[in-house]
């Protein structure tokens, strides 16, 4: 069974899992298929909390697949939410990110 199967198996069992969802996100990435991997995130990111990691992991794969404009949108949204939870080094890292890509694209 592949790293993939095992996660989608635990999954079944605990199918809100945020870690099991995120970790599914990942290794959909780690096999190529950027699009599963960024809808995954994208549905952490509308979570209750939303999952601030996921917004970050996203607009990475998002700028890797020329989409900056996504990303950025991404970007500014997961600050937000990084702020509002109170997690200043996610927010930090992110808005480093968000400097970093630009004006890139446009």
């Amino acid at each position: 069974m592949s790293r993939r199967e095992q996660i989608e198996a635990m999954l079944k069992d605990e199918p809100q899992d945020t870690f099991l969802r995120y970790s599914l996100a990942m290794e959909l990435r780690s096999e190529g298929d950027n699009e599963a991997s960024i809808r995954q995130l994208v549905e952490l990111t509308g979570d209750t909390p939303p999952y601030v990691p996921a917004f970050f992991m996203a607009a990475q794969q998002l700028v890797d697949l020329d989409r900056p404009n996504e990303a950025r949108t991404m970007l500014r949204d997961g600050i937000d939410q990084a702020r509002a939870q109170d997690d200043a080094h996610a927010a930090a890292e992110m808005a480093d990110f968000l400097t970093m890509i630009g004006d890139m694209g446009e």
